[in-house]
């Protein structure tokens, strides 16, 4: 489904139909976690959780859930997530796996799991952020051989005598300030002015400061005059699912969401995973489809460090990098790697000036990336 933008006058949106969901190509069960955020809720009164504790909700749900519809036990499971949920997809997988290996009853047919511009270490996120910037010419040649000099390439946890790296940081940040994060190629509709100017003193490190992502989504943004703006799509979302009529049609329970928002920063969460690649390389000796995807465009989780933790995983190559196409222009580039000894595969997938998220950006190009995956055709 989609917005009707254009013949939008105030009141309920107008859904279009998509021909190219995923949903044509699987069954999805999508689940708002954690707990508290979109339709979802609790009877306790502390809501407080973390990556850890809603890693094991939703590994206790995903069993629960097919305990209760088991006609779908034989069906192949593939666990999925994006962005933040990079750190969370490969732990649950984890977590299957090896309930099947101590004989939990049911068995779970997990066949491999998929991850889009996934958040896989913390360290290696921010500091790839520099670097794609300096890539995507938002950031000069001097200002970037600044940085990796006075800053010795590690741009978190700066040391607050460090003055050098946090003079050349405080430039970078006001060379990005105007760009929207998620996509630099489109406008930045979310901020009516620049934001302020933060002391060089509590100028730690990249790491503290929220991505534009997050700030994108703090409030419900009013709709824009401007169709340019994708501000406008996101306005539309709040007006759909805060609709009493649209809430009944989906079966939300009367009194338990007051108002749905995009991102609800009002839940007590303790981010206590920094990094997920000892998972990852445990997975790779398991036998697993995965399947990552990554925009080329992307300044919140940047394709610099897929690329970088995949070379941590040391994967034997099987397909050497080369375009993919839809419809005969390039989509993306791709590369696919393997444990052969394990029977796991990677496909490792680009697409071409994709933001943060790609489906959200590329939808048509996505689906025939999942498709193809999913029915083991090459990209």
């Amino acid at each position: 489904m989609e917005f009707d933008i254009h013949s939008y006058n105030g009141g309920l949106p107008r859904l279009l139909y998509y021909p190219y969901t995923w949903t044509k190509t699987a069954s999805f069960v999508y689940v708002d976690s954690p707990v508290g955020t979109g339709f979802s809720y609790s009877i306790s009164l502390d809501w407080s959780t973390s990556d850890t504790k809603s890693i094991e909700e939703a590994s206790q749900f995903v069993r629960k859930w097919l305990i209760k519809h088991s006609q779908y036990l034989n069906l192949r499971l593939f666990i999925g997530g994006d962005s933040y949920s990079g750190l969370i997809v490969p732990k649950i997988t984890k977590r299957l796996i090896e309930d099947n290996d101590a004989h939990v009853e049911p068995h779970l047919n997990v066949t491999g799991y998929l991850v889009g511009s996934p958040t896989t270490d913390q360290h290696i996120n921010v500091n790839s952020r520099v670097i794609l910037a300096h890539r995507l010419a938002l950031v000069s040649d001097q200002l970037y051989e600044e940085l990796k000099i006075s800053c010795k390439q590690n741009f978190v946890d700066v040391d607050p005598s460090n003055t050098a790296c946090l003079t050349a940081l405080s430039k970078y940040e006001k060379n990005i300030e105007g760009i929207l994060t998620i996509d630099p190629l489109e406008p930045n509709c979310a901020f009516a002015s620049p934001r302020p100017e933060l002391p060089l003193s509590v100028r730690k490190s990249l790491v503290d400061q929220s991505s534009d992502e997050q700030q994108f989504l703090l409030s419900p943004p009013k709709v824009p005059s401007d169709l340019r703006c994708r501000a406008f799509n996101y306005a539309l979302a709040y007006n759909w699912a805060n609709d009493p009529g649209v809430q009944e049609a989906l079966h939300v329970r009367k009194g338990t969401v007051k108002y749905w928002s995009h991102c609800n920063q009002t839940i007590s969460y303790t981010k206590d995973i920094q990094s997920v690649i000892d998972v990852h390389m445990w997975l790779s000796q398991r036998p697993l489809e995965v399947l990552l995807d990554v925009g080329d465009h992307d300044l919140v989780v940047p394709i610099v460090a897929a690329q970088t933790w995949l070379k941590i995983l040391n994967l034997t190559v099987s397909y050497k990098w080369r375009p993919w196409y839809v419809d005969g222009q390039v989509a993306g580039y791709t590369k696919k790697f393997d444990q052969e000894a394990y029977g796991y595969r990677l496909t490792y997938a680009i697409v071409k000036r994709g933001g943060h998220t790609a489906p959200e950006f590329y939808r048509r190009e996505c689906y025939e990336m999942f498709q193809r995956w999913l029915h083991f055709y090459p990209l």
